[in-house]
């Protein structure tokens, strides 16, 4: 149990038989009245932010997340097939489980995947991947002035914006967060 009081961004709790995760929290003492604690939880389930204010002294269950190091295999259909590099045990999830997170991550890479309960909640891509460019237009000499950005299709089929001088068998270094081009390789 943990109080209000001892909240924290990232601690995550159960609360109405759901797990949500503290996204923000900010202690209020104001001039009248008792102190107070106002937050924004994350359902980690469902994605939806919630504002809730609490008493101080008010306990919450703490909610264990465990997060575990698996080898992403293969897609097949509508499952996504991972597994433990310890055990060799396999897991096959589905595409509301995975949902974006695989978009940057080529077979045989390691994600961490989320459970509680033993229950999977969602798989974490590692944060950058290096990924070869397989389809984009010719960028033309003089037009990096302006920084301006043309869209690339990587190996994973995923589109992403580059600059003009990146071509196409180029590896480029994503950050999976964002989506965003970092740097050739």
């Amino acid at each position: 149990m943990i109080s209000a009081g001892d909240f924290r961004n990232g601690i995550t709790i159960e609360l109405d038989s759901n797990i949500f995760q503290i996204v923000e929290f900010q202690h209020v003492k104001p001039g009248k009245g008792a102190a107070f604690v106002r937050t924004k939880l994350k359902n980690i389930k469902s994605g939806g932010v919630v504002e809730r204010t609490f008493r101080p002294t008010e306990k919450c269950p703490q909610a264990r997340i465990d997060r575990k190091d698996m080898q992403y295999l293969y897609e097949d259909g509508d499952l996504y097939y991972f597994m433990d590099t310890e055990t060799y045990d396999q897991v096959a999830l589905n595409t509301e489980t995975v949902g974006d997170a695989l978009k940057f991550v080529k077979e045989n890479e390691m994600c961490k995947v989320c459970s509680h309960n033993g229950n999977v909640f969602s798989v974490e891509p590692p944060l950058f991947v290096e990924l070869e460019i397989t389809d984009t237009e010719p960028g033309f000499k003089g037009d990096t002035a302006t920084g301006a950005s043309k869209p690339a299709v990587v190996e994973t089929g995923a589109t992403v914006y580059v600059p003009l001088f990146v071509n196409q068998g180029d590896v480029i270094k994503i950050d999976t967060r964002t989506g965003e081009y970092l740097s050739r390789v």
